[in-house]
């Protein structure tokens, strides 16, 4: 599962990379997915949205197992 979701942020990452931020996985547990925003994504004030509607939406896309996803 940890791999999939790998995968999958690989695909989001050049769209957060193209503003100065990242995302970086930290854990998949139970179908939650614990990212750490980095760069400028990390003081950003419109980083919840872009979690949220971003990249939680596109995770749950390919992959229904996921949950949710938060930022820690």
């Amino acid at each position: 599962m940890k791999e999939k979701v790998q995968a999958a942020l690989d695909k989001i990452r050049p769209s957060l990379q193209a503003d100065g931020g990242d995302v970086e996985l930290v854990d998949v547990v139970d179908g939650v997915v614990k990212v750490r925003l980095k760069g400028a994504c990390a003081g950003c004030p419109m980083s919840q949205m872009t979690l949220k509607s971003g990249i939680e939406r596109t995770l749950k896309q390919e992959l229904p197992e996921v949950v949710s996803v938060e930022s820690v």
